[in-house]
């Protein structure tokens, strides 16, 4: 069995550390985008975490939202809820707060510890697939265990 990325390790020791039983599976197509992720896995795209990383624009701190593949962030409602302006941040602003490339950003075994946002549309399924640090490489948990692994806040965000 080939070896996989380190990235993928970092998740899985997270979540193990974590006391979540995840089986990460590498999908024979892409899933970097959440129609992807959805075609490769089975799964609706609602089931789809998008880990998107943003940057509050006088802080400079970096937000992670955990966002239903079925739904677009809400940047103003997100702003008044953190109390600053969110800016989209480039690439290397999002590998240097999380330890992974964009389309591969996941929930867990980021290398800092992130504000967290959960997008409380993701717990109307049994189960939610998110990104395991590349874009080929995602895991399912039920949701309310993602939410408490990640420490996130749950709540609108769209």
């Amino acid at each position: 069995m080939a070896q996989r990325p380190d990235a993928v390790e970092r998740v899985a020791a997270d979540a193990a550390a974590k006391g979540l039983k995840i089986s990460i599976i590498e999908t024979a197509t892409s899933a970097r985008s959440a129609a992807e992720a959805a075609e490769a896995v089975g799964a609706q795209v609602g089931q789809i975490v998008k880990s998107l990383v943003f940057c509050g624009r006088d802080s400079g701190e970096a937000y992670l939202l955990l966002v239903s593949g079925a739904n677009r962030v809400n940047e103003a409602a997100m702003a008044a809820l953190l109390g600053e302006a969110l800016e989209r941040p480039d690439a290397d602003f999002v590998r240097t707060a999380t330890g992974f490339a964009i389309g591969g950003v996941s929930p867990l075994g980021g290398s800092g510890r992130l504000r967290t946002f959960m997008d409380e549309d993701l717990f109307q399924y049994a189960t939610v697939w998110a990104a395991a640090g590349t874009p080929r490489h995602v895991f399912e948990v039920v949701p309310l265990q993602l939410r408490s692994a990640t420490g996130a806040s749950a709540g609108p965000v769209t």
